[in-house]
């Protein structure tokens, strides 16, 4: 599992294992799901036909948080398969590489969107953050 996470950018040998470590069993969640289980959705206030989203709610795993967060920090620059992932793409199965290569590019064009429309940095990373999750999710869960 450990090998199939660590096809995404900004997530090596470590933070794949801790992760791994931290959720435990994948399959309780989906892909949607995982989201709101780290804590990584908006906070929202409504009231009658009004309805306020807020910060993230910060509720589940803070350290699993914390290392997605760190993680889609790497999807901001220019994504191109350099030696390092495809090092670590060696080490998967070939379904994971190419399930991770369409991850890095999606994550790096919501990237490019969010700068496009002045979205706060800090604020754009939590929703790539949000996105990773999903991504691990699917690579966590995919059949050998």
């Amino acid at each position: 599992m450990v090998a199939r996470i660590g096809c995404l950018r900004g997530i090596d040998t470590l933070t794949g294992f801790a992760l791994a470590v931290e959720i435990g069993d994948w399959e309780r969640f989906t892909g949607a799901s995982i989201g709101a289980y780290l804590g990584l959705v908006p906070s929202e206030s409504s009231s009658g036909q009004s309805r306020s989203q807020g910060p993230i709610t910060k509720t589940g795993n803070s350290h699993a948080r914390r290392l997605l967060v760190e993680a889609a920090w790497h999807h901001r620059k220019r994504y191109r398969a350099g030696a390092t992932i495809q090092a670590r793409w060696q080490r998967a199965p070939a379904a994971a590489r190419a399930r991770g290569h369409l991850g890095n590019q999606r994550l790096n064009q919501r990237w490019t969107t969010f700068i496009a429309h002045h979205k706060r940095p800090v604020v754009a990373n939590v929703a790539i953050a949000r996105e990773l999750a999903g991504w691990c999710w699917s690579l966590a869960t995919l059949p050998d």
